[in-house]
């Protein structure tokens, strides 16, 4: 009888929750996870009504962020497009710009 050897299972699911937090320049990393955590991650974004986006290079550029850390100056175009898309898709303006402010977009 042969013996297969064991390789440890990376999990296929991460997940990086990130905030703005009043304040700071820049949004930060409020939660990472890997595996179980991810997906526990995930399922109180969902439970809340949080808009996830799946986007693998940032979740693993995010992912080697500390927790409670501003996001990586290579990640700010990225998450800042989903920022916006996500008070767009929720009607909100960001702090910091006037509603209808000139050159924005609809």
């Amino acid at each position: 009888m042969t013996e297969k050897p064991l390789t440890p299972q990376v999990p296929k699911t991460i997940a990086v929750a990130i905030e703005e937090q009043a304040g700071s320049s820049a949004p930060r990393v409020s939660a990472t996870g890997r595996g179980y955590a991810a997906e526990q991650i995930l399922a109180l974004a969902f439970a809340r009504g949080i808009k996830v986006r799946e986007d693998a290079d940032l979740a693993q550029i995010l992912a080697a962020t500390d927790v409670d850390s501003d996001i990586p100056t290579e990640a700010f175009a990225a998450v800042a497009e989903i920022l916006a898309h996500v008070y767009r898709a929720n009607g909100e303006t960001p702090r910091g710009f006037a509603a209808g402010a000139e050159g924005a977009k609809p």
